[in-house]
């Protein structure tokens, strides 16, 4: 059992080692965005938009509800896949590789501190005194 063991972590060590970190972050990277497809529903709410413009709305809710589910299954099998597969390196198996979102939506980054690091430093124009209460001015908002 023990040598098993060791032969399978000095297999993954070896597999991990050659195949370089940059091509296994983006793998387990892309894997996991695809496992997360049935949460997000991207692709069946991409399906569903694309054949009402194209198809009309007759095949809104049968085409595309049969047409994105396939698409949502199908991505979450392949993110599976590549999570458990990451370390052996592979070009990806769906396309587009990126998130899939409705033409009508366009996902943006959270507004926190953590990410906006400029604003506290004072970087940011529209901040005329960052430490007084209601001295953020913003047009477009």
């Amino acid at each position: 059992m023990r040598t098993g063991f060791k032969q399978v972590s000095l297999v993954v060590v070896v597999a991990a080692l050659a195949t370089g970190c940059a091509s296994a972050e983006r793998k387990l990277g892309r894997g996991l965005n695809n496992l997360s497809e049935p949460i997000r529903l991207g692709e069946l709410q991409r399906s569903m938009e694309q054949s009402y413009l194209w198809d009309g709305p007759d095949a809104t809710y049968s085409t595309g509800l049969v047409h994105g589910i396939g698409r949502t299954f199908a991505r979450a099998s392949v993110g599976a896949f590549e999570v458990l597969t990451f370390p052996i390196p592979s070009d990806p198996y769906i396309k587009p590789v990126n998130p899939v979102y409705p033409d009508s939506y366009k996902p943006g980054v959270l507004d926190t501190s953590a990410l906006k690091t400029d604003t506290s430093l004072g970087f940011d124009t529209t901040d005329v005194v960052p430490f007084s209460p209601g001295s953020r001015f913003k047009i477009f908002e």
